[in-house]
């Protein structure tokens, strides 16, 4: 029990000292107004920018311009992702395909809305977009899938706007190992493949955020050790409050700090809150009638084989038996990592449209609850401030100044 105690005195001593006002002093939704928030990772839906998800629509994706404007969303980051597929020229192909699709979809938010919307590529645009009264759109891009064997395209991916780029997702690929593998394979690289390690060097000189999230320990390490810029997790969960691969162990959280890195909180479910050993027989049987291992790490530990109707009926089911993660439980996590590295090493983030939202944070129009619950808590208006947006734009520009040097 000595070790729980700890961290809990150890996060109550880290509040205390950094969010001196009280929640009673502060009105929450005034503080949220003052606060510039950015959400660093959203998903987007396939056909963005159409019918029902056409951007100035409030429809049923979690995020488009009504809800950013409601929630007082002031920029997000918009993932080009594309899922793991077949490592061949065909599957490389026709991911691509999509990645360019899905680029040219998030640039035409902006294009297509610019009296509400702006395309930031550098971290003055967003906040001068916030102070226009404009959503900041960053592009990011996580799983080099689409880039085959091949680093080229990470220029003419940062020519067309994308300030952020995560190696990997649920599965290996040329570049880097997931700490979710697919397929039977654990460690393919150890971390980076050369391919990989020739990405951070080159992102460097870019000027584009490198996103470690997906990334095995390993992975983590190595690209703490060869860029030459502080770095985002962002999307990512702490291991302290969830044992999961997934999320991100205390070794891992001081070495981001360290290196003047953000750990963005993601506001997904499994990620923060523990299986009850009375749901343990009950997800062990629901494993079994897929024919998954009884062993449940809330990962995506062999769900990789089944097909893809299966996989979606399975993420059902399993969403519909745990715990449904709320707002507080999102904070809790954001205290544990501000009580381990600092207020200045911690974020948010959504994961929205791929699994993400907790009750009171189910889409971008319900951000200011979550300033609600940290004003709540304690923190004052300057350290919620950091973890909304400042931290990420600190880091953003560090990144910009690297690139100059």
């Amino acid at each position: 029990m000595l070790r729980p105690i700890l961290l809990a005195t150890a996060a109550a001593l880290a509040l205390a000292s950094a969010a001196p006002a009280l929640a009673a002093n502060l009105d929450a939704a005034a503080v949220h107004a003052r606060t510039l928030v950015l959400d660093s990772h959203v998903d987007v839906p396939a056909d963005l920018g159409v019918g029902a998800h056409e951007a100035a629509v409030d429809g049923d994706s979690q995020l488009d311009l009504p809800k950013l404007e409601r929630g007082g969303v002031d920029a997000a980051v918009l993932a080009v992702f594309v899922a793991q597929g077949p490592r061949t020229p065909d599957g490389y192909a026709q991911a691509r395909k999509e990645a360019d699709a899905k680029l040219a979809a998030i640039r035409g938010v902006a294009e297509r809305h610019p009296d509400r919307a702006v395309l930031a590529l550098k971290a003055d645009d967003v906040e001068a977009a916030a102070k226009a009264g404009k959503r900041a759109i960053v592009v990011g891009f996580l799983n080099a899938y689409p880039f085959g064997e091949d680093l080229k395209p990470i220029d003419a991916y940062y020519a067309a706007g994308v300030r952020s780029f995560g190696f990997v997702h649920a599965g290996n690929n040329a570049f880097a190992d997931s700490s979710r593998p697919s397929g039977g394979t654990k460690v393919e690289w150890g971390g980076l493949s050369p391919l990989g390690k020739q990405a951070v060097g080159r992102l460097n000189d870019l000027g584009v955020i490198i996103d470690v999230s997906q990334l095995t320990p390993d992975g983590v390490k190595q690209v703490l050790a060869i860029s030459r810029a502080p770095v985002v997790a962002s999307h990512s969960g702490v291991q302290g409050v969830v044992d999961n691969p997934r999320n991100l162990s205390d070794a891992e959280l001081d070495a981001i700090a360290a290196k003047g890195g953000v750990v963005q909180v993601v506001a997904f479910g499994p990620y923060l809150v523990r299986l009850t050993p009375e749901l343990r027989p009950k997800v062990a049987a629901l494993r079994a009638q897929y024919g998954l291992p009884a062993a449940f790490t809330r990962a995506a530990d062999g769900t990789e084989a089944l097909s893809p109707d299966k996989r979606k009926d399975y993420s059902h089911a399993i969403t519909d038996l745990l715990p449904k993660a709320t707002v507080k439980d999102l904070v809790d996590s954001v205290d544990y990592a501000v009580g381990r590295v600092g207020v200045d090493h911690v974020g948010l983030s959504s994961d929205f449209n791929h699994g993400g939202g907790v009750i009171g944070w189910a889409n971008e129009g319900e951000a200011g609850n979550v300033t609600a619950e940290l004003v709540a808590r304690g923190y004052s208006e300057a350290d919620i401030g950091k973890l909304w947006g400042g931290n990420y734009l600190r880091v953003f520009r560090a990144v910009e100044q690297t690139a100059k040097r």
